[in-house]
């Protein structure tokens, strides 16, 4: 109960944060530049908004550069753009997805959604965004990891169960990796949060991706398996 009553509380300030979400949008202007590497090196986009961007964090503190760190510390030869922008709906991820996605990437992380739930946007609409960068990626054969995201209590049950029910529909009816909340074990807590209470630290990211780790080398092996087979054909 208590847990409950904590998320519903956080959800609370969901209209402050739609309207900061708002303001803080970061407009970029050319796809994300990644660092060049070998030949053999796995290019991972992490395409999301502030989550994904790192709001109120140095660049070496935002989610795909930690990511990335903690990937090669196990061995693994990648790179991880940033292709999060503050405040992107799913609607705006759509739009920006095929310069956001260059061209010689092997994988991506999707991690959108929150900002249409503050907003209250129909979950039929989100769905459809969602899909449609789904598709897109699937056209490219690239594979996909699609991180969920939990809906604002306060607009509602019928709307949260709609709402969270998005992500692993989705994961499941197109085979994607999913990792269930990329805000699983941060959300919350004061200690890994900014002082918003919403965004998380560098230590709140640095758990987000102990966490997630395990999943993305899934999607690792699903683009290294891919490669092998394009290089075949």
């Amino acid at each position: 109960m208590k847990a409950v009553n904590l998320r519903r509380n956080w959800y609370s300030l969901a209209q402050v944060v739609a309207l900061l979400a708002a303001v803080n949008v970061s407009v970029a202007a050319s796809a994300p530049v990644a660092e060049a590497g070998p030949a053999d090196t796995i290019r991972i986009v992490a395409f999301g908004d502030s989550l994904t961007a790192g709001f109120g964090l140095e660049p070496r503190q935002a989610f795909p550069a930690q990511l990335q760190k903690i990937l090669k510390a196990r061995g693994h030869n990648v790179i991880v753009a940033n292709a999060g922008v503050s405040g992107d709906t799913t609607a705006a991820g759509l739009e920006r997805l095929a310069w956001a996605v260059p061209d010689g990437t092997d994988a991506v992380i999707v991690e959108l959604g929150g900002n249409d739930a503050l907003r209250g946007i129909d979950p039929k609409v989100t769905r459809a965004n969602l899909e449609k960068i789904i598709f897109s990626l699937k056209e490219r054969n690239i594979p996909t990891l699609l991180a969920g995201i939990r809906a604002p209590a306060n607009w509602g049950e019928d709307y949260s169960k709609s709402f969270d029910a998005i992500f692993p529909d989705l994961a499941q009816e197109h085979g994607l990796v999913f990792y269930p909340f990329f805000l699983e074990g941060v959300v919350l807590n004061p200690k890994l949060n900014l002082n918003d209470g919403l965004h998380p630290s560098s230590k709140g990211i640095a758990e987000i991706v102990r966490r997630i780790v395990p999943s993305v080398e899934e999607l690792i092996d699903r683009a290294s398996t891919q490669r092998a087979s394009a290089s075949k054909g």
